[in-house]
């Protein structure tokens, strides 16, 4: 390693934990003791670091302890508001990754479990192994701006055989006052949150699970918020004075209005390159704020034409195609941010069961990778002011020339 690459090292170094200090400096007066503070850094940073299972053991193993006890103490009975915490982490996203641009992404994931004494675990079906499985599902809120993509909000799904069945609740230390919401709920309680926190943001996606709610789609139009929400096929839509105002699905009155004519478009980069993908739209009657359009638009699959998608669309009426095929492209970046903090900041290992534990060590999880997303910008913008400065430098040459006279400033 040449003094060049030893000095970039050194640097980044700095930057890790500037960022680090800085964010833990938010967050630290939300715990009661000074030894809590220095336990909630210790494990940030151990969520950060190459371990390959951020467990209790391995994190204390990592920071040199002789067991997880301190750690497990952080996550249960230790006095501090996993909420707050929250509400410090809202605040910094808004002033860290803040963009007008941004969009807001609703997804959810699945933490596969065995047994059943973990909060919210129950056979159900989880994206993350493709089926039914027992699991807990989190939902969670994701900004994807310019300079990054976090996590900025987590609620945890109880199925009614958890709220229904009060000793199982009170064993996993669930809140007396908590009944069953739906994902729907939950998804709109921290959109509410986001609004309060006061975090810009040009438009809001989801999957077809949010989309076909029709309270969904109305909070935001009312609230003027733009939005490309995926829909099922049979989501259905109210047809004109024509038809008798009858109700069909979406496919149906699709295939009844559209023209005929695809678009072939790109939603972004994958693993793979250009993500194509066929698209159509079709304007709806719908009641939307002045000056907005509704929309359905469809995604067909270049190489299946029989694999789509639907999406109901509301924003205002200059919006083109291919600003909502970007939009629509935003939930894959987000897929992407949530194997990232599985990966990289440790939000699937856990080892907790209570109510308490799982939101604490999430929490601290999406923290974390604010951290990372933090830490990934700035050494960006280190990057490209390097490059600046070594293209608008002059050369040596151009000095000589410049020190004797050679050239005209």
């Amino acid at each position: 390693m040449n003094h060049q690459e030893i000095k970039e090292e050194e640097e980044a170094a700095v930057r890790w934990a500037g960022c680090l200090d800085e964010v833990h400096a938010r967050i630290a007066g939300r715990f009661a003791r000074s030894e809590q503070r220095q336990r909630a850094r210790a494990y940030l940073q151990g969520l950060l670091r190459p371990i390959e299972r951020k467990n209790g053991w391995q994190l204390a193993e990592a920071a040199g302890e002789a067991n997880p006890y301190g750690y497990q103490e952080l996550l249960s009975r230790a006095h501090w508001d996993a909420d707050a915490v929250r509400d410090d982490l809202l605040d910094l996203v808004r002033e860290k990754l803040a963009d007008c641009t941004a969009v807001v992404v609703i997804d959810e994931t699945g933490f596969v479990k065995k047994g059943t004494k973990s909060v919210g675990v129950a056979p159900q079906y989880s994206g993350t192994v493709g089926k039914i499985g027992n699991c807990q599902i989190g939902v969670f809120l994701a900004y994807a701006s310019p300079k990054g993509q976090v996590l900025m909000d987590r609620e945890i799904y109880l199925p009614h055989e958890w709220t229904d069945d009060r000793h199982r609740c009170e064993e996993a230390g669930v809140p007396e006052e908590m009944e069953f919401a739906t994902k729907l709920v939950l998804a709109r309680r921290m959109l509410e949150r986001m609004l309060a926190h006061h975090l810009p943001c040009a438009w809001v996606t989801a999957d077809s699970v949010y989309g076909a709610d029709y309270h969904l789609r109305r909070f935001l139009t009312e609230h003027h918020i733009p939005y490309v929400l995926a829909v099922p096929p049979q989501n259905q839509i109210r047809m004109g004075l024509d038809e008798g105002f009858a109700s069909v699905g979406v496919d149906e009155w699709f295939a009844r209005k559209h023209s005929g004519r695809w678009y072939r478009l790109s939603a972004g980069w994958g693993s793979k390159g250009p993500r194509w993908f066929e698209w159509a739209w079709r304007k709806m009657d719908a009641e939307v704020p002045d000056g907005w359009q509704a929309w359905i638009v469809v995604r067909r699959s270049l190489t299946d034409p029989t694999e789509v998608v639907y999406h109901r669309v509301c924003a205002p009426k200059q919006t083109t195609l291919q600003q909502i095929v970007d939009v629509a492209g935003q939930r894959w970046k987000v897929e992407e941010a949530i194997e990232r903090a599985k990966g990289e900041c440790g939000l699937d290992q856990y080892e907790v069961r209570s109510w308490t534990g799982w939101y604490r060590h999430v929490t601290l999880s999406l923290v974390a990778q604010l951290c990372a997303t933090m830490m990934v910008e700035q050494a960006n913008t280190a990057r490209e002011k390097k490059a600046w400065e070594q293209q608008s430098s002059p050369s040596s040459l151009q000095q000589f020339k410049c020190q004797r006279g050679l050239v005209v400033h």
